[in-house]
């Protein structure tokens, strides 16, 4: 059976898959190289070869027996104008009037077809539109139920099928298409551990997306709220109570906003999910540069090392891996400079700015003393008994100085909590007595490299066994580094 090399990090890393990376000797380098869940982005490709990619990173699962967590990634509603005319290079000139309406008729220079009926009586003069990411910005000057008048603040080049961004309105639009939902049944049935709802503007979305994947026999698949509208920000603690994660999204976020209000606004998005112990990933545009070159800039050194630095769960890659010349290394660079950050003396005092007081439970007071006795004692691990994963999580809210070694009998919760920081999970039987849970946790921290003959663990469990939300019993034990002999491993 093979084996991953040990991480040497906390901070989780996200791979999207994409045809660069999706051949199986690929997933295994990237694997190998770091990454520790994969990301399936559902706006490129058919099921066809998403449901290969997946079979090829649970083989890669049994191969390494190792968890390992998959996030489907829902493309959401995204607003595009109409077409042009075949053949003309269509320029939007600066300070000229353009309009957007609802004549499919191909457009020109002055108009375009606008698709989406439900902007059109929305919009108020003053508002902007947003074209190509950004690189065109409109102002409305009136708009009624046919037609949206703007002045172009900066024009350019348009061309077919461009998306368009409203960030000045709460678009009345669902959060899901009916791809989407064609895309959460096939992420379900095929065993996705993670889907991502794009476009999130309110907490109704989450809710909604929560209700389609239950109906659909996921009640083990967990949520990601992707925040990338200035609507989301708004409601932020409302969306983040109905998610079991979140992400923020710099590519739209950035284009909504201006470019100096993101990083602390991703500052903001981490601390929050933080207080609430639930996993912040960071995405977009991370090591961009090595789409193309082996090497990143100085700056998305910074960026990836910031991130770290905050505290976030996971960083992710995106075309870099999904589409780039160098997927391996992009992901090799982002570990090496996640150990790098970790390994710094002011680490632990730097990811603790953000303060995590623990509620008035004893889950969460026993959570914060295993962080205390991490930092008083020299001790190789904490030990998580969990179910549902949910003492993982407050425990790796507290960030702890040690890494977690989860162990669950879900296979299902051992691929969740891949995406937590400090945690390395293991799926193995349910245990039944207080002797037995002192053994399987000293032979699973010998058997996985988290500690030898003298080291001390901690172990966090709820009693009675195997009840959740039972979380009542902190145990310090010393190994002798002859329990894996004596129980004839």
């Amino acid at each position: 059976m093979a084996k991953l090399e040990p991480r040497g990090r906390k901070v989780k890393i996200l791979a999207t898959i994409g045809p660069a990376s999706r051949d199986p000797e690929m997933l295994r380098r990237l694997l190998r190289a770091g990454a520790d869940a994969f990301r399936v982005n559902m706006s490129h490709g058919d099921h066809a070869t998403h449901e290969a990619t997946i079979k090829a990173i649970r083989a890669l699962e049994k191969e390494f027996a190792h968890p390992i967590a998959i996030l489907c990634d829902l493309q959401g509603p995204k607003l595009r104008v109409g077409t042009f005319r075949t053949g003309e290079r269509v320029v939007i000139r600066h300070g000229s009037r353009f309009t957007l309406d609802r004549d499919p008729a191909p457009g020109d220079e002055s108009r375009v077809c606008l698709p989406h009926p439900e902007l059109f009586g929305i919009l108020e003069k003053g508002q902007r539109l947003l074209i190509d990411d950004g690189k065109i910005k409109l102002k409305v000057i009136s708009a009624d139920a046919d037609r949206i008048v703007t002045t172009a603040e900066v024009g350019g080049v348009i061309s077919d099928r461009k998306g368009v961004n409203v960030p000045d309105a709460v678009v009345p639009v669902p959060a899901m298409t009916d791809k989407d939902r064609a895309d959460l049944a096939f992420a379900v049935k095929h065993g996705a551990d993670w889907i991502a709802l794009s476009f999130v503007q309110r907490p109704d979305d989450m809710a909604e997306a929560r209700k389609l994947v239950t109906s659909a026999g996921g009640a083990q698949v967990a949520l990601c709220a992707k925040i990338e509208k200035p609507a989301a920000v708004t409601r932020l603690d409302e969306i983040l109570e109905l998610s079991d994660a979140v992400m923020v999204a710099r590519g739209d976020l950035g284009v909504e906003l201006n470019p100096e209000e993101v990083p602390p606004l991703q500052k903001r998005i981490v601390n929050a999910a933080r207080s609430l112990g639930k996993p912040v990933i960071v995405a977009t545009q991370m090591l961009e540069s090595m789409i193309e070159s082996p090497t990143p800039t100085r700056a998305e050194v910074s960026d990836v090392a910031n991130a770290v630095y905050d505290g976030a769960d996971a960083v992710m890659l995106s075309a870099e891996t999904a589409a780039g010349q160098w997927p391996e290394e992009a992901v090799s660079m982002m570990s090496r400079i996640a150990r790098q950050v970790e390994g710094d003396a002011s680490y632990r005092t730097r990811i603790r700015f953000h303060e995590t007081p623990p509620d008035a439970t004893t889950a969460d007071a026993l959570s914060h003393a295993c962080m205390t006795i991490a930092d008083t004692v020299a001790v190789s691990a904490l030990v998580v008994y969990t179910g549902s994963g949910s003492s993982a999580r407050r425990v790796a809210r507290e960030r702890p100085a040690v890494e977690l070694m989860v162990l669950t009998p879900s296979v299902a919760i051992a691929r969740r909590v891949a995406l937590l920081w400090g945690c390395y999970a293991v799926a193995t039987k349910d245990i039944g007595n207080f002797e037995e849970m002192v053994a399987k946790g000293k032979r699973m921290a010998l058997r996985h490299g988290f500690g030898r003959a003298g080291s001390k663990l901690v172990i966090l469990a709820g009693v009675p066994f195997g009840t959740p939300g039972s979380t009542n019993l902190l145990h310090v034990v010393t190994l002798t580094g002859d329990e894996l002999a004596s129980h004839g491993s």
